[in-house]
């Protein structure tokens, strides 16, 4: 017995250094190799954004490097004397925002009532919503698209608009559900006490504690909203079109257009990442607290 505990604390021990040396020094340099390595071609699409056409297609981004002077921003004045691409990164604001805004509203009114509303059939709407997470965008897109044509809006903003409204609400509804529940209930009663009524209650109690789930949930719509490249080409047209349809049709005249790509693929991406790293402490916290509950 002596010797087989002798051998299970050496193999613990073992363990133990192991686990030890990869939560050190050695994991932190690993992971910031990996990043590097992953920001790599963010780099090179912004170094390319800034080069003359004739130097994208005769070189590498990397030659910079050894000859700065390569170095213009004659792509991004194309990219703004573009109608189409200026008036397509419009309408892509005009798209995200409003359907973020109405997600992270209508979610936490939905979700504040779930979780601490009596209603009948409470349980089972809910369960119903969470079912609807399951139901994949590619299902609604013809029968909204006859939908739409019937009621007029197709090929409008406001079309794309309510498409990510009704397909983000699930996953809002379910994400600050969660998060409403754990407030103490304690907490609440003693707003009642107060004179507090529900909506009052809601406003000055519930939200500025949701701010972490709120962030969180907005960060999400708005990547995937932002990014959206399906939805947008069916239901938008060319006066409606965001940047990612715009940018999809420039691609087709890839060889007499590629300043125009570079600098208009950076901007789609460097404004979601500005984004994220704004309320990436949020989004942490948010998405820990509503995921579990």
């Amino acid at each position: 017995m002596t010797a087989l505990g002798t051998t299970v604390r050496a193999r613990r021990s073992l363990a133990s250094r192991v686990a030890g040396g990869a939560a050190g020094g050695a994991l932190r340099v690993f992971l910031v190799l990996v990043a590097v390595f992953w920001l790599v071609p963010t780099f090179g699409l912004l170094v390319s954004s800034f080069r003359d056409p004739t130097d994208i297609a005769t070189s590498g981004w990397w030659k910079v490097f050894t000859a700065p002077g390569q170095l213009t921003a004659r792509s991004y004045e194309s990219l703004l004397e573009k109608d189409a691409v200026t008036h397509a990164l419009f309408n892509t604001v005009w798209i995200t925002v409003p359907a973020t805004l109405l997600v992270v509203v209508f979610g936490a009114m939905a979700g504040y009532a779930f979780a601490w509303m009596e209603f009948r059939g409470r349980d089972w709407w809910f369960l119903l919503v969470v079912a609807l997470l399951v139901v994949p965008v590619q299902v609604a897109l013809i029968p909204l698209s006859d939908l739409f044509g019937k009621i007029g809006i197709f090929g409008d903003i406001i079309g794309v608009v309510l498409f990510h409204v009704g397909f983000g609400l699930p996953f809002a509804i379910f994400l600050l559900r969660n998060f409403f529940a754990e407030i103490p209930r304690e907490l609440l009663e003693a707003a009642r006490l107060d004179g507090a009524g529900e909506v009052r209650l809601f406003l000055t109690v519930v939200l500025p504690l949701a701010a972490p789930a709120l962030a969180s949930l907005g960060i999400f719509q708005f990547l995937w909203v932002w990014n959206d490249m399906l939805v947008a080409l069916v239901f938008s047209d060319s006066g409606s079109q965001p940047l990612t349809v715009a940018l999809q049709q420039q691609v087709r005249q890839f060889g007499s257009n590629i300043e125009i790509l570079a600098p208009g693929a950076f901007l789609s991406m460097v404004v979601p990442l500005a984004v994220f790293f704004a309320f990436q402490r949020q989004f942490v916290s948010g998405v820990m607290a509503g995921a579990v509950k």
